[in-house]
């Protein structure tokens, strides 16, 4: 008897103890197949993990390897800075450099500009200040070393666990941002709009989706090509996505075609009530019904 209380315990403390990021659950199967063999049939190392974050359902490819993040990273700086102006240390109107934080921040997350992310960076106080932050956040999996000027000044080694992530790791970060663990509605909404103006990468996450919202942040080195961020299914439902893609050729393609699948996939998963989902046998590109959802 008492082995067998024993017994129960321990299978009790395992149950406990389960990550909240999983396999992909059975309904995902299909779509976790599709993007295995996205992945095998590049010429590139490709690392994918996509969230369902009504559902908690997730799909990843690699999604524990560490990959470059690249510009990706910017997401987090202005993540951070956006956290330290709703603390009051800093304010949108501050002067860094003789330009506003607010300037600053529009021309990295838009347009990628890696001096306006340096001064930012620096005014935070550095990479090690965004890294200690995300510990502080419980974010694991992201490593954030060095400033972008020195990033793009080393030796180019794209096995290098410095200033990287894994796909898994990224998208629990964009779950944090979007549940408002890590910024406020108003800082949260500030963030996303300027993702949503990102100009950079349109042939990656946006490349094979014309017409759905996506906010996103791209990132670029040789032989590196990385896209992050949010898409909006019709339902209203909202995935993170996280792609690296390094070495190989047409890496932006890799990225749209997984985009493109995960987008499908998890338009025809249908959530039922109590968090209970299925397939849908519809045509994936026909509107879903209204109230699947609810």
């Amino acid at each position: 008897m008492m082995r067998r209380l024993l017994s129960v315990f321990a299978w009790l403390s395992l149950v406990v103890a389960a990550p909240a990021f999983a396999d992909a659950p059975a309904p995902l199967a299909g779509l976790e197949s599709q993007l295995r063999s996205i992945a095998a049939g590049s010429p590139s190392d490709v690392g994918i993990a996509a969230l369902d974050l009504k559902s908690g359902e997730m799909v990843s490819i690699s999604g524990n390897t560490p990959y470059p993040m690249a510009s990706v990273v910017k997401v987090a700086i202005a993540a951070n800075y956006l956290a330290q102006v709703e603390n009051g240390r800093r304010s949108l109107d501050d002067r860094i450099g003789g330009q506003s934080a607010r300037s600053l921040l529009a021309r990295m997350m838009i347009h990628s500009d890696n001096v306006a992310t340096d001064k930012i960076l620096a005014d935070l106080g550095g990479p090690s200040t965004i890294q200690a932050w995300m510990r502080q956040q419980g974010l694991d999996g992201i490593r954030i070393d060095r400033t972008i000027a020195q990033l793009l000044s080393a030796k180019r080694d794209l096995q290098d666990e410095r200033d990287s992530a894994t796909p898994i790791a990224f998208v629990k970060l964009l779950q944090k941002l979007d549940s408002g663990v890590l910024l406020r509605p108003a800082s949260r909404a500030y963030l996303l709009n300027l993702m949503e103006q990102c100009a950079t990468g349109r042939n990656r996450l946006k490349g094979e989706l014309p017409g759905v919202k996506i906010e996103h942040k791209t990132g670029t080195l040789n032989g590196l090509s990385t896209d992050v961020g949010f898409m909006t299914l019709p339902d209203g439902r909202r995935i993170a996505v996280a792609v690296f893609a390094r070495y190989g050729s047409n890496r932006p393609s890799a990225i749209a075609a997984a985009a493109r699948t995960i987008y499908d996939g998890f338009r025809t998963l249908v959530t039922a009530p109590f968090g209970i989902s299925f397939n849908s046998r519809r045509d994936p590109l026909a509107p879903l019904p209204t109230g699947a959802n609810n």
